[in-house]
């Protein structure tokens, strides 16, 4: 993420410039193919009280489809809808894919995300935390 973000870890660690929420606090077990999803009550409870307490949010990263669905209204709309129509809520949002080795043949399979949303993240990254990519 990091990396994806362009910041240098002096910048990603500091909790007064960047926040990093989980969609649920609590881990949910291991399901036949990685982590089983966020139980479902847990955003509902207490993500919007939180996300209010972070005062002035300039961007948001919205990573994986859970987080796509909660945030975006997404449904059932897979990852690659979502991150594909990624200029619809920039500057001020960004959706992408879990940042997880396990997609690397995603990132392979969509090198426009590298070539195009990337270098775009990237510049209003800067523009919200003050670092140079």
């Amino acid at each position: 993420m990091r990396e994806w973000l362009g910041l240098e870890p002096e910048t990603f660690y500091d909790a007064r410039r960047v926040a990093i929420l989980p969609m649920g606090f609590c881990y949910p077990g291991v399901g036949p193919s990685g982590d089983l999803p966020p139980r479902p009550e847990c955003a509902p409870a207490w993500r919007a009280e939180l996300l209010a307490m972070l005062g002035n949010v300039r961007l948001t990263v919205v990573t994986g489809r859970h987080a796509h669905a909660y945030h975006l209204r997404s449904g059932t709309a897979d990852v690659t809808t979502m991150v594909r129509a990624w200029r619809s809520w920039a500057p001020r949002l960004y959706p992408l894919p879990h940042p997880s080795p396990r997609n690397n043949g995603w990132l392979c399979r969509n090198p426009w995300f590298a070539a195009e949303l990337l270098p775009a993240l990237r510049k209003d990254v800067v523009k919200a935390v003050g670092e140079p990519g």
